[in-house]
């Protein structure tokens, strides 16, 4: 179960409590899919997580501001555990960062990190998103089991 988001001082939305959090891509969609721009976005993640267990990736982490109490997030950031992927089978727009990540901004909605990489702050992408980026202050994550996801169940939403 996702936990409630809390208020953070300092930071401008509610976030999730820190840790990792474990979540199906159902309550990712009833609890922050609610209204159509970020609807558009859900339908983008859900592409990309289905695209990302077809290369055998079993583990997602979902952050950013979709996963904030932010109304209108830009898009939403997303790291993936590079062990067990079959590369050939790996879409290349997860590996293309050039230009802001335009690429996968334009195919998914969101950008896209394996979760090992330096996100240029000398932290791996995985610690990076568990920090909030306005105070500095711990929060949550969300931890996504590809392998265990019912993709068929999840259909995309109406805009």
């Amino acid at each position: 179960m996702i936990p409630s988001l809390k208020e953070l001082s300092g930071a401008p939305w509610k976030v999730l409590p820190p840790g990792v959090h474990p979540a199906w891509l159902a309550e990712v969609r009833e609890c922050f899919a609610i209204n159509p721009h970020r609807r558009d976005l859900f339908n983008g993640l859900m592409r990309a997580a289905k695209t990302l267990a077809e290369a055998n990736v079993q583990y997602m982490y979902l952050d950013g501001s979709f996963v904030t109490g932010k109304p209108i997030p830009g898009d939403y950031d997303a790291c993936w555990d590079h062990r067990g992927v079959i590369h050939n089978l790996l879409d290349p727009v997860f590996l293309d960062f050039d230009n802001k990540r335009a690429n996968q901004k334009a195919k998914y909605k969101g950008e896209f990190f394996p979760f090992h990489i330096d996100a240029g702050t000398g932290q791996a992408f995985i610690d990076f998103f568990q920090t909030e980026t306005f105070t500095g202050q711990k929060k949550g994550i969300l931890l996504i089991d590809l392998k265990s996801e019912s993709f068929e169940s999840i259909k995309e939403m109406q805009i």
